[in-house]
This record gives structure tokens, C-alpha cells and sequence, in this order.
């Protein structure tokens, strides 16, 4: 060999040995964890190794454990590099120093804060910085018979008032129910759908110092209204399975639920399918559906939507670089394999880049949603439609976050006190006043 050619060979093998040492592995916890959700992700992680050589060792983590074993690992120096979480560890790990804030927020500002959507922002805001980065959400909805609010002159259930007047309009029973208001005290979906109700109209249990008092008279708006909603509502103790089997049996021109219902009603899952028809494949249904994300009521004209959304964060003992070069491939270039995870749980926070505003919203509505079989979003329900399933993150909220009281709002949700006072209440048992003045005496008992 040549001189040339040993030259030439050495700074070749110098090459591969500079790569070779500048090729990382990353630790990535995610809560994501069925079979056919984590192979998506380590398609992610694939991808991620073919563009830039680093390594992402995907690790399944049970939601319910998520908590206990992030807090070992930060007590053992051993937190995996990106852990994706729920909003609910957004603030407590960011004042704990388990998430490294400062990286985040430079994520999001590199990708562009006005890219996503404000309400997935303004949650995980820590010390005037994004504390972990927005990646996918959902908004609780009010889905409604489109077809029977036109035919009775209806405007859309977008506040109590238009809602208690499609009530008035469209209770029928027992052909038709106005409504179906879960009522099981027990169940997690009456708190689910009475924060959204309390939301609308601008009430929380939480202030910056922890429990405030409830407004009386606001206060006195939600029960009235949620009361409204009981009446017209079949008897019993209702919960999600009701809601369901009622508005796919045409039973009902309004419930709340969550997105999850979206391939239900247009018969791409036989576990539920549409009883309106004989075809239980049929998208009759989802052809005659709208949905509503944020509605308001007399006390907060602007309204409000109940937004679940979960995070990236980069952590305190992440290999910081190549972490965050993860963090940002997964909201960019990899951003349709994240989403299609689960397309119809999974909305995307992040619209589009600078240069196409609409980029993600767009290529989400496309991605395939159901399970025996499949269509995408954009086949089964009108553009209008898909930009209001999405049109929720904008405002977005959940009780004590922007007062950094989410730990106790979540006790308050547990304690199911405000499930049972408002039963007692929409049961007759007791009056507004009474029902206002109990709610502030237990729930002040609650830390």
C-alpha cells in the first residue's frame, strides 16, 4: 500500500471511529405501552437511528407506577434521558428538578412556541419557561345529533343556555332523552364531566394558596345547570356505558364524551358498534354527528374545554443533546409516527411549523383511525368538524394548574365530594345554598 493510500486508509478508520464513539444510547420512558402502541415507538426510535446514529432504548413504564419510579431514579442519579408523562407530573417535577426546564423550553422555543397550541403551553409553564414539551392531547367533547339541531332551529350546544334550550326542544322521552348526565357517584367520568361543566362557567375548588371558597352565585349557575341535564336524563345511576349505548341507539341528542367515540360512531369497532340502523358498520351516524370542545356559561362568556395533555420531558441526568435532538425529531420530522400512536386520542398540539401553519392538523386528520377496521378522520367527518376536535388545546385547562395547585385539585377530583353533594342536589335532597355552603366545608377539609 501506498503512502497515499495508508493515509487515506487512516483518516477513513479515524472517521468510523469518530462516529462510532459520537453514536449515544438514550433511555426513553413511555407510559404508551400495549404491544402495537410501542412498536410505533420504536419505529420512532428506528428512524431516529437512521438520520442521526444515536441509539433510543424504549422502555415501557405503567402509568400507575410512572410516578414512585421517577422519583427513585431521580434519588438514584438514574433518571432515563426523556420520560413521556401526563400533565399531572408537569409542575411537581419541574419544582423537584427532575425535569431539566431549561431544555425543554429551549425545545419549544426551536420548534416555535406559536406552533402549538396555547392551552398545551400555558399548563407547563414553570418560572416563565415551558417546562416540558406539549406533544399530543385530547378535549372532553359535547357530541350532538347535528342533523336534529337544524331540523328544530337549534344553535350549536357551544353554552348552557343553547343546551338547556335544545333540552326544552328536544326532550322526548322515553322516545328521546334531552340528555344523558352521569349520576353514579362513584364513577370517574361524573368528575370528569363536572369539571367540565364547572370549567365552562369559570369555577375552581383552587387558588394560588390552595382551596378557595366557591363563588355562590357562579357556583349555584353549575348546579342549576347540571340539574337541567339530570332531569332530561333517562333514571339511575348513569355513567359512560349509558351516554354510549343511548346516543348510538338514537336514543339522545347529546352527551359528553371523549374522542375515543369517533371510530365507535362511524362502525370501525364491532366491541361498540351504532345501533341507529341495522348495519352495525354503517357510518350513518357519524354522518349526522358534530362535536363541541369548549363551551361557557353565564359567569365565563368566554368558556373553557377540559384538556388532557401529555408532555416530553428531557431530565435532570439526560445526555442533554442528544435527548433533546429526540425530543425535537419526534415534534417534527417524526411527528406523524408519534400521533399515529393512537390518531384518535392523540390530537396534535403541535399545528404545523412557521412555514405551513396547518401542517400537522392536516397529516393527522389523514393518519387511519378504528379497529377492525379503518378510515381516516378527514373520510368520516368534514374539515369544519376536524378543526373543532382539535380547536379545544387552544383553551384547554384542568382545575389548579395555572395556580400550581394540580396535586390538590386531583385530592379534591378523588374525594368525590363534589360527585355527592351534587347528586343530593340534582336528587331534591337538598337546596343551592346548601349545596354551595357544604361544598365549601368539605372541600376546605381536603389536603
Amino acid at each position: 500500500m501506498n503512502t497515499i493510500s495508508k493515509i487515506a486508509a487512516g483518516l477513513l478508520l479515524s472517521t468510523c471511529l469518530v462516529t462510532v464513539a459520537q453514536a449515544d444510547t438514550i433511555r426513553f420512558w413511555t407510559t404508551e405501552e400495549q404491544p402495537e402502541r410501542l412498536a410505533k415507538q420504536q419505529e420512532l426510535a428506528a428512524d431516529f437511528k437512521a438520520k442521526t446514529g444515536h441509539d433510543v432504548e424504549v422502555i415501557p413504564v405503567s402509568e400507575k407506577e410512572l410516578g414512585t419510579r421517577a422519583t427513585a431514579a431521580f434519588a438514584a442519579n438514574d433518571l432515563p434521558d426523556v420520560i413521556y408523562h401526563t400533565l399531572q407530573f408537569v409542575l411537581p417535577w419541574a419544582e423537584a428538578g427532575i425535569l431539566d426546564i431549561e431544555t425543554n423550553d429551549e425545545i419549544v422555543e426551536d420548534l416555535g412556541v406559536g406552533t402549538f397550541a396555547p392551552g398545551a403551553i400555558e399548563m407547563a409553564q414553570s418560572e416563565g419557561l415551558t417546562a416540558a414539551v406539549p406533544v399530543d392531547g385530547w378535549t372532553q367533547m359535547i357530541v350532538y345529533r347535528k342533523d336534529m339541531f337544524d331540523e328544530a332551529g337549534l344553535k350549536a350546544p357551544d353554552s348552557y343556555a343553547n343546551i338547556t334550550a335544545a333540552l326544552e326542544k328536544l326532550h322526548n322521552p322515553p322516545e328521546v332523552y334531552g340528555f344523558v348526565a352521569p349520576t353514579k357517584v362513584d364513577e370517574n367520568f361524573m368528575s370528569q364531566v363536572l369539571e367540565h361543566v364547572f370549567l365552562a362557567n369559570g369555577v375552581t375548588p383552587v387558588g394560588n394558596d390552595g382551596f378557595a371558597p366557591l363563588d355562590e352565585k357562579a357556583t349555584g349557575e353549575v348546579l342549576e345547570f347540571y340539574k337541567a341535564l339530570a332531569k332530561a336524563s333517562p333514571p339511575g345511576d348513569l355513567f359512560w356505558k349509558q351516554a354510549r349505548e343511548l346516543y348510538f341507539a338514537g336514543k339522545t341528542p347529546m352527551i359528553i364524551w371523549s374522542p375515543f367515540i369517533l371510530d365507535e360512531l362511524a362502525g370501525l369497532r364491532d366491541s361498540a358498534p351504532p345501533t341507529i340502523n341495522d348495519d352495525p358498520t354503517s357510518g350513518e351516524l357519524a354522518s349526522k354527528t358534530d362535536v363541541v370542545t369548549s363551551f361557557a356559561g353565564p359567569s365565563n362568556p368566554e368558556g373553557s374545554a377540559w384538556a388532557d395533555v401529555r408532555y416530553f420531558g428531557v431530565t435532570a441526568d439526560a445526555n442533554t443533546d442528544v435527548a433533546a435532538d429526540f425530543v425535537r425529531f419526534s415534534m417534527d420530522d417524526g411527528y406523524m409516527k408519534t400521533l399515529s400512536i393512537a390518531p384518535e386520542g392523540k390530537f396534535p398540539v403541535r399545528r404545523g411549523t412557521a412555514d405551513e401553519a396547518s401542517k400537522f392538523v392536516d397529516g393527522w386528520s389523514k393518519l387511519p383511525v378504528g379497529v377492525d377496521r379503518k378510515a381516516p378522520l378527514s373520510d368520516l367527518y368534514p374539515a369544519e368538524t376536524v378543526t373543532r376536535i382539535v380547536g379545544g388545546l387552544e383553551s384547554g385547562n384542568r382545575w389548579g394548574v395555572k395556580e400550581g395547585q394540580l396535586s390538590l385539585a386531583s385530592k379534591i377530583i378523588n374525594s368525590q365530594i363534589i360527585n355527592r353533594i351534587v347528586r343530593q342536589y340534582i336528587d331534591d335532597e337538598i337546596d343551592t345554598a346548601t349545596a354551595v355552603a357544604r361544598l365549601n366545608q368539605e372541600l376546605a377539609t381536603v389536603n
